[in-house]
């Protein structure tokens, strides 16, 4: 008896140990814990440690894979006759006070030629948590402590040389284009802004030191000249001349013409960099849900070098700040004039990325009639000398992890058969991204998941995955297969949610187009009605003369006011269709 009180006193005193020991390990990590957090914060990383922690553990392990940017052969390729036409690399900002703010974790890690978001996750019993990782490869990828100097170096640098270089020969103008392309709030303009600055200064030290060869754009042959305009909900406004409106005519050659826009001739640096600022500042911007300060309009930076003599185009290079990009759970509280703007944003961009994966792959058709953006640049996409290089900025911040996710499929779609200088030439996707085009990465990342272990049920995720421009790209490309890209895991991709979001898209372009009719009809109207006015004054000052027709008086009256009636009568008809429009854009705002 003595004995078996002896063992439970035993088992007693281990029980109690081993409590004291789980609290002296809770201490301990809860300890460890609070130094890794006030490290964290000192080290400008706020957030949750755990996934500080997972994210620092896989930058440790792949920390070997990053490369040196080859930026002499990137030049030779740019500068020659070459099949590689576009540059595709993107550039990762460093964690800005608003974040800081909100204790978001830098979630992306930038290893040259790659880039990877940690998107943060918990597993089915909602305390387990663990990092999914998506990786894209590129032809140059920028970290935070890259500066804007290098990004230009490796791909505005080679485009000015290309387009004031040696003439090509016969009636071949070179021309090349520069894209920036992000998230709202993602420093696109902040690069550009920087770019523009370098262009300035590179133009004309290029220009000077052609002056020894007479077959290249020099000082001597040869005038810089600038034009910029914006793109905004449809229209067109030139950002030099008080915000004209312009219109988009093609001529007979099938040349498109900006009419009425101006060019400015520039003499040095300092007058083309006073240009754009004066350009730049008359830029629209509102407020949006992601930030307080967006751009909402593409702004077009056009510099021309003309023939100093014949005033013939010798290069022509394009310098392209696009809108910031939303996803449409980002509108939902916005008022319809920021959800035209989004919709109108999200199928230019669409527009554009068809265009460019056109030109890499030498297609015979290029879609630029898709939108004004591509239609404008059309001489930038048909042309066979055209060069491009897309700059795709992004927000390391984890709450933006699914924006940022969506820019980089963005960019991975638009050259995502090759690479130019990427580590493996036959594969456009790192190892931690091995999919064939057209599949889901949603659907990718179950299998990736089960592998590790054993199959992990994941929660709905199909918000994250909410792509506007695989939506857009199922209206204008009528993509059979769509329904494979849409759905989210364990969720299959039902016609009647995706229908609504296809209707508001073709109701906006709708929408955008009726308004300029009916502001061209409304302007036409006003000055016809102050001709007829015009008129009817002239009547009532003859018939108060001496001589004159009362029988003429009457009729010509009766003319003019059949007139004036015909003139109303047609401005309600549009304004009532308008209104319709209107109307069925606010019902399916409602159901989206």
């Amino acid at each position: 008896m003595l004995a078996a009180k002896d063992q439970t006193r035993l088992r007693i005193e281990r029980m109690e140990a081993e409590r004291e020991q789980r609290r002296l390990r809770t201490k301990e990590l809860r300890i460890s814990r609070a130094e890794e957090e006030r490290v964290s914060r000192a080290n400008g990383n706020p957030g949750d440690v755990d996934f500080i922690g997972l994210v620092r553990r896989w930058r440790d392990d792949h920390a070997g894979l990053a490369r040196p940017h080859d930026n002499h052969s990137e030049a030779t390729s740019r500068s020659g006759d070459d099949d590689d036409k576009i540059c595709v690399c993107v550039r990762k900002r460093p964690l800005n006070s608003k974040e800081l703010l909100k204790k978001e974790h830098d979630a992306v890690s930038v290893l040259h030629p790659t880039a990877t978001v940690h998107s943060a996750k918990l597993r089915v019993d909602g305390i387990s948590k663990y990092c999914d990782h998506n990786s894209f490869k590129f032809d140059h990828a920028f970290d935070e402590d890259a500066s804007t100097e290098d990004v230009y170096v490796c791909t505005a640098k080679p485009l000015v040389s290309y387009v004031c270089g040696t003439a090509r020969g016969g009636s071949v103008v070179p021309r090349a284009t520069v894209f920036a392309y992000g998230q709202t709030g993602s420093g696109k303009t902040f690069t550009m802004g920087g770019i523009q600055k370098m262009v300035a200064d590179d133009v004309f030290l290029t220009l000077s030191n052609n002056s020894f060869d007479d077959t290249g754009c020099s000082l001597e042959n040869t005038t810089c000249s600038i034009a910029i305009f914006e793109i905004y909900g449809g229209r067109i406004q030139d950002l030099l001349n008080n915000r004209n409106r312009l219109k988009v005519l093609e001529d007979g050659r099938g040349e498109v013409v900006v009419s009425g826009l101006r060019e400015f001739e520039a003499s040095s640096p300092r007058e083309f960099l006073r240009l754009l600022d004066e350009g730049n500042d008359n830029r629209t911007t509102h407020a949006t849900e992601a930030n307080d300060v967006s751009s909402r309009s593409h702004a077009i930076c056009q510099i021309l070098f003309r023939d100093r003599r014949t005033g013939r185009m010798r290069g022509k290079l394009s310098l392209v700040d696009l809108a910031g990009s939303e996803r449409g759970s980002d509108t939902k509280s916005h008022n319809r004039q920021r959800r035209t703007e989004s919709s109108e944003i999200n199928t230019s961009l669409l527009a554009l990325k068809e265009c460019i994966r056109a030109i890499d792959s030498d297609s015979k058709h290029v879609p630029y009639r898709q939108s004004k953006l591509t239609l404008i640049l059309k001489d930038c996409f048909v042309s066979k000398s055209a060069r491009t290089a897309m700059i795709a900025t992004l927000s390391p911040g984890s709450y933006s992890t699914d924006h940022t996710v969506n820019t980089l499929r963005y960019a991975d779609r638009i050259k995502e058969k090759k690479v130019g200088t990427a580590l493996a030439p036959s594969n456009n996707r790192s190892p931690a991204r091995p999919a064939p085009a057209r599949k889901s990465p949603v659907r990718e990342k179950t299998a990736a998941v089960a592998v590790d272990s054993k199959p992990v049920i994941i929660p709905d995720e199909r918000d994250d995955y909410d792509d506007d421009f695989d939506e857009l790209d199922d209206i204008m490309n009528d993509d059979a297969s769509y329904d494979e890209q849409a759905g989210g895991i364990g969720i299959d991709a039902q016609e009647p949610e995706e229908r609504p979001t296809s209707q508001i898209d073709q109701t906006v372009k709708a929408l955008l187009d009726e308004e300029e009719h009916l502001l061209d009809m409304h302007m036409k109207s006003i000055h016809e009605n102050a001709e007829l006015l015009t008129e009817e004054g002239g009547l009532l000052e003859a018939v108060q003369g001496e001589d004159y027709d009362i029988d003429e008086y009457a009729s010509r009256l009766g003319e003019i006011l059949d007139r004036k009636t015909v003139l109303m009568h047609s401005l309600q008809e549009r304004l009532g269709s308008f209104r319709n429009l209107l109307r069925k854009e606010e019902e399916l705002s409602g159901l989206s």
